[in-house]
């Protein structure tokens, strides 16, 4: 642990680790290569160009940087390593702390897609490392994912990794011309807690 790195307040310098993978507050040194993934994966996100160093830039010197010091960020970005390499990144978004539950997001290194077996064992791992962050560290009751149906095993591998389906949104977005729904999931702390089965 580098405690001499920025971090974020509401979970201060920790890492949480699951064998060799972890989590830990995302890097302004990171903003090139998650740019990068960005542009790469539009049609797996809600962005609708592609982002320019410029914005990328003030996005994390501007938005980023505020919230390391807030108690009650709206949103921790984390990164996410293999063994000390960066392979992904995401976090809790939207954030509401007064009912105390947040948006999970999750990006992978772009090359680590394309096999869709691993891609879902390191999806499994990052959601059981932010569950640990925002059930135990930051005591949030409840968690949402919302992914795109187009991506059938994006939404399987969030649904085996404890999220529990609440409902569809009807042609949410439109990709490549063709309009696209929306799946919506949570996992509550509960459930964290007191799972119903080993996974």
């Amino acid at each position: 642990m580098n405690s001499d790195r920025p971090f974020y307040r509401a979970i201060g310098p920790n890492s949480f680790r699951r064998g060799d993978y972890l989590i830990e507050s995302v890097l302004r040194s990171d903003s090139e290569e998650i740019r990068r993934w960005r542009n790469e994966q539009l049609s797996a996100l809600r962005q609708g160009n592609p982002l320019t160093e410029e914005e990328q830039s003030a996005y994390f010197d501007e938005l980023i940087r505020k919230d390391y010091p807030e108690s009650h960020p709206g949103k921790i970005l984390v990164r996410f390593l293999l063994e000390g390499y960066l392979i992904g990144y995401g976090g809790i978004v939207h954030i509401d702390w007064l009912n105390l539950r947040g948006e999970v997001s999750f990006l992978l290194e772009t090359s680590r897609t394309s096999n869709h077996v691993k891609y879902a064992d390191e999806l499994f791992t990052f959601f059981q490392l932010i569950k640990k962050m925002a059930f135990e560290a930051l005591m949030l009751n409840k968690l949402t994912c919302e992914a795109y149906a187009h991506r059938g095993y994006h939404v399987d591998a969030i649904e085996s990794a404890g999220f529990t389906r609440e409902g569809i949104l009807r042609e949410q977005t439109k990709i490549n011309g063709v309009w696209v729904d929306a799946v919506v999931s949570s996992c509550l702390r509960s459930e964290y807690l007191n799972p119903r089965k080993l996974v």
